[in-house]
């Protein structure tokens, strides 16, 4: 006790006199009280230090610059955090937004919420004034010098129904074979082709598709061209493709030559065809009309000179003529990859001459003329005004329908396709922005009426209730996997009208409830490695129409699994994929009557102490099997489904009892009959369901 004194007294006196003496004597070495002084200096000076290091972190806080309107992902980068980070802030914010996206669009309130949440400072902006682009763009140019406009051979588009004998009509015309290289007999693409009449007139012919599978093909022929002849079949009338080659001549406003053809045939009514066009305001000169019709036998070869007479006394009347000095302009009729050329279109020059080197704009890309191939294969130094040509030199490939226009320099060109791609660019966003509000304001009403359940409770509740409910949906759809039915699939094909073919035709699939369909990728060429590789990604399957698949593509797709479907005929491909669709589908269960019965008497038994029903029954058709399924209708309506527990026929158990013998029967589950129910025997099996899409062929 006193020595505890003495400490006391020792440490007291050091206290009164620390402020005098100096530091050694302070802080003797060895002294006990040592640990204590100096640890109280210290602490006061760390304590010190703290407190400056706060200041100067309130200091240093990180100033962000915000405006108006800003999407997440500039949210995010302005504040150096993640995507994710600036999404859950946002989310526990807000809870007006059911879900996020990086490019969402986020109103001022929210961002300086965010921000500050975050630990930052922020600094409002003005958004920055875009950019005013000029219009760098190329469009047709009027001829300078009307006197320089000289007669141009017309050019002429055949069209009609599929079979009708339009390709027919143009091998007698050129005196070639075309058909017999077609697959299935039937054209599947634009031909274009230069005919040379006895007479010396030249005109220009274009061979349009007649499957229906091919509308927008037979758009591009109707608006690239001078004149159109409407070929149909004597023995067959108006069809389908015929009205619709009709309605695309009325929507260019070209005129039309009837072709009545096969007329040659022992059924062939070249009468009736014609009354059949006077329903679609199509009125031959006999009527009274205007449009020429011409009987003909196209794979006789009769008639065919009247029906060339008739297309230039046209042409005369409608006074076709062009500039060759003017500068080129052009139409797209098809477009292709080709493996030593490149990117290949054939193209109808309606203005000025193509000559190789000039510099050419066609959509989003430029091209210099390298070669220029005609019909024949034959390489050609210039192309004048209604001249069919195939054209090879392009950076990319066009796509089929765009306009082709010269320009003065590469540079120029360059000009073109940025202004060009700038524009989609700029719609591109005002589509998705309109997207983007339509959500939120989706989303702003169902949080409304989400929230007027939870009125009665207080803001903080119900705000907490609300974000918890948000996050658990969330989190649930993540861990749900999902049980969609899809058909991935990649379409390869040997030109750009056929992959916009076979596209069209799937835009008309309305089958997404049972199976979705989905084009994951497409393009033009055979079908490679990386084609193989993707539809393994997507597990899907290739189809490919008019190409031809490598063998390391094969071998791969072999190893990996991956349906490699390679067709020359258009709706064979379509059969098929129409029928992978089907494969897709799970089986519909069809229920089989196998037997029916008719309940005649109720009998009450006793079985392991237990009361049963048993109903007397007579077999009416058919046999009851007690392996199968019952079940028993009153009336119209079914009762009551299931399993029997016993069958017999007079004290013997037995498996089935036929048609005409009488029986007793229990079932599985208690349930009590009435003399009149039907009781049917019938048996489940698995039918393949078959989708509902029809392609319209």
């Amino acid at each position: 006790m006193s020595v505890m004194l003495s400490v006391m007294r020792g440490a007291k006196w050091l206290v009164h006199t620390r402020r005098s003496l100096p530091l050694p004597l302070l802080c003797p070495a060895g002294s006990s009280a040592l640990p204590l002084t100096c640890r109280t200096l210290a602490t006061k000076q760390v304590k010190g230090q703290r407190t400056a290091h706060k200041n100067q972190k309130l200091k240093e806080k990180k100033e962000v610059e915000i405006m108006n309107g800003m999407t997440v992902a500039a949210l995010a980068q302005v504040m150096d955090k993640d995507n994710d980070d600036v999404m859950e802030a946002v989310l526990s914010l807000s809870l007006e937004l059911e879900s996020l996206q990086p490019n969402t669009v986020l109103e001022v309130g929210l961002i300086r919420k965010v921000v500050l949440q975050s630990g930052m400072k922020f600094k409002e902006v003005d958004p920055k004034p875009t950019k005013e682009h000029e219009n760098r763009d190329a469009v047709r140019r009027p001829v300078a010098d009307p006197s320089s406009l000289v007669k141009r051979p017309p050019v002429v588009t055949i069209m009609g129904h599929v079979d009708h004998g339009k390709t027919t009509l143009l091998d007698s015309l050129r005196n070639s074979q075309i058909v017999s290289t077609e697959a299935g007999g039937i054209t599947q693409h634009i031909g274009a082709f230069r005919v040379q009449l006895p007479a010396g007139e030249t005109i220009t012919f274009l061979d349009t598709p007649g499957h229906a599978a091919f509308s927008s093909m037979r758009a591009r022929g109707a608006n690239a061209t001078d004149i159109i002849i409407l070929v149909v079949a004597a023995d067959d009338g108006v069809m389908h493709q015929t009205i619709e080659s009709i309605q695309h001549a009325k929507k260019a406003n070209v005129p039309i030559i009837v072709a009545v053809n096969k007329c040659d045939k022992p059924r062939a009514d070249p009468q009736r065809v014609k009354n059949e066009l006077l329903a679609h305001d199509v009125t031959c000169e006999e009527f009274g009309g205007d449009v020429q019709a011409i009987h003909i036998s196209a794979l006789k070869g009769e008639n065919l000179l009247a029906l060339a007479e008739a297309t230039v006394a046209l042409a005369e009347v409608l006074e076709l003529k062009a500039s060759p000095s003017s500068p080129v302009e052009g139409l797209v009729i098809e477009s292709r990859s080709d493996k030593g050329k490149g990117p290949v279109t054939t193209a109808i020059v309606q203005q000025g001459t193509l000559k190789r080197g000039c510099i050419l704009v066609a959509g989003k890309t430029w091209g210099k003329v390298r070669f220029l191939i005609d019909e024949n294969g034959k390489t050609l130094t210039s192309a004048g005004p209604s001249t069919a040509v195939e054209v090879s030199g392009w950076k990319e490939l066009p796509s089929a329908g765009e306009t082709i226009l010269e320009v003065e320099t590469e540079h120029r060109a360059k000009e073109v396709v940025a202004w060009r791609c700038y524009v989609e660019e700029q719609q591109r966003m005002c589509e998705e922005q309109s997207a983007i509000d339509i959500k939120q304001k989706k989303h702003l009403e169902e949080y409304k009426s989400q929230r007027e359940g939870l009125a009665h409770l207080s803001w903080r509740k119900r705000k907490r209730l609300l974000y918890l409910a948000n996050r658990n949906q969330s989190r649930r759809s993540e861990r749900l996997p999902t049980e969609e039915i899809s058909l991935p699939v990649i379409i390869k094909a040997d030109v750009d009208g056929s992959v916009e073919a076979i596209l069209g035709i799937m835009d008309s699939y309305d089958a997404h409830d049972q199976c979705q369909l989905d084009a994951v990728h497409f393009g033009i060429g055979d079908v490679s490695e990386n084609d193989v590789t993707m539809a393994h990604t997507f597990s899907g399957s290739i189809y490919g129409f008019n190409v031809m698949a490598s063998r390391a593509a094969q071998q791969l797709a072999a190893k990996k699994g991956v349906p490699l479907r390679l067709h020359t005929v258009i709706y064979k491909l379509i059969d098929e994929m129409k029928a992978e669709l089907s494969s897709k589908l799970p089986p519909l269960v069809q229920a089989n009557t196998v037997g029916e019965a008719t309940v005649l008497a109720l009998f009450n038994v006793s079985h392991k102490n237990k009361g049963v029903n048993v109903a007397g029954c007579r077999v009416q058709k058919g046999q009851l099997d007690r392996r199968l399924k019952f079940r028993i209708i009153r009336g119209n309506e079914t009762v009551w489904e299931g399993s029997l527990m016993t069958l017999k026929h007079l004290k013997d158990e037995v498996q089935t009892v036929k048609a005409g013998m009488e029986c007793g029967l229990s079932l599985a589950s208690d349930f009590d009959y009435e003399i009149g129910d039907v009781i049917v025997c019938y048996e489940e099996q698995d039918v393949p369901q078959v989708t509902s899409w029809d392609p319209g062929f």
